[in-house]
């Protein structure tokens, strides 16, 4: 069993880096696949960090947050999309702006779940979090954390 490591809210910052490289393909993921890009980024970041969460840890962390997102980020995601060609630019860059915090929201109940947690894991997060859909981490080798 691994040891109990704490997280705190600098971890994102890491993550966004990530996701300013990556945003097409890690949106991709998300609405070809119903990937979470939060959990995608953290698996990246914590791959970096040697720290590895079982597969059943990624469930866990997948199901406790499908609540929260199912309930009122991804319905106002969608309607932020079909608000886009009836909104002036911003307008519309209010709604994106709102999304982010709600996107902040995610990140913050993800952490605490995370923090609770204890890694167990016995191969990269990436391959584990993109298991969950039934991808190969391989098929995207620009999300390796060699590729940081």
């Amino acid at each position: 069993m691994g040891k109990k490591t704490q997280y705190d809210p600098a971890l994102w910052q890491e993550c966004e880096q990530a996701y300013a490289r990556h945003g097409v393909l890690c949106l991709t993921l998300q609405d070809s696949h119903g990937v979470n890009v939060n959990l995608l980024l953290l698996a990246r970041q914590l791959d970096l960090c040697g720290v590895w969460l079982a597969p059943a840890q990624w469930q866990t962390l997948q199901q406790q947050i499908a609540h929260w997102e199912q309930s009122l980020l991804l319905p106002y995601r969608q309607l932020r999309r079909l608000a886009k060609s009836h909104l002036l630019e911003a307008e519309y860059q209010q709604m994106l702006a709102l999304e982010l915090m709600l996107e902040r929201k995610s990140q913050r109940l993800i952490l605490h779940k995370l923090n609770l947690l204890t890694p167990e894991g016995a191969q990269p997060n990436l391959s584990s979090y993109l298991g969950l859909f039934a991808l190969d981490a391989g098929t995207y080798p620009e999300l390796s954390p060699e590729t940081a």
